[in-house]
């Protein structure tokens, strides 16, 4: 159910990288249009896939993403093991999420309020299922040499996907080294 609301929360995430007082009704128009590219039998799964992640691509910060999974680790290696994680966790990301497209048969989507929690906003959306309701955080931060908000996680069901991969990623490193994570995730990558 976790990777089924997470693909449901890339996909309403989307377009581009949002200005403050429009990310609502950004969010709520491009919850619109990536579900009429699912819902679009007139292309193939590949060109759904393509268009969706053009979309994704510009509204997620890769790359904060994957200094935060990695934590202090991020501090410790070296750029071109960072370029090269990046690439690798980037990929998996989307790689995890492109799987799931099948999974999505209609929900509905509530768009609540926007908070703010000290220089962050907190976007709650709601999924309406057929039998339960799931609430799905967006967390944006402002990247400040552009002045535009950039999603950096989403909690799905109160569970952080930052938090999740930052855990793995911590338990997998106590006996391994980066570069062994970078293979498995290219492994893993290559087997998807």
């Amino acid at each position: 159910m976790f990777k089924k609301l997470f693909l449901i929360a890339c996909l309403m995430s989307s377009l581009f990288a949002f200005e403050k007082e429009n990310i609502q009704k950004q969010m709520s128009e491009n919850i619109h249009q990536v579900l009429n590219i699912l819902k679009n039998t007139n292309i193939s799964k590949t060109e759904k896939n393509d268009k969706i992640i053009k979309i994704i691509d510009k509204s997620f910060d890769y790359n904060i993403m994957s200094m935060l999974v990695l934590g202090r680790t991020w501090k410790t290696i070296s750029s071109e093991q960072r370029e090269n994680f990046s690439n690798i966790f980037i990929k998996r990301l989307k790689e995890s999420y492109i799987d799931k497209l099948e999974l999505y048969n209609d929900q509905k989507i509530k768009i609540n309020d926007l908070k703010e929690n000290k220089s962050r906003l907190v976007l709650n959306t709601i999924l309406i299922g057929k039998k339960e309701n799931y609430p799905i955080d967006y967390k944006f931060y402002e990247n400040r040499k552009n002045n535009q908000w950039y999603v950096y996680d989403v909690n799905i069901l109160g569970v952080s996907i930052i938090q999740t991969y930052r855990k793995q990623f911590d338990e997998y490193l106590k006996e391994k080294t980066i570069d062994d994570l970078i293979k498995y995730l290219k492994e893993k990558n290559l087997k998807a």
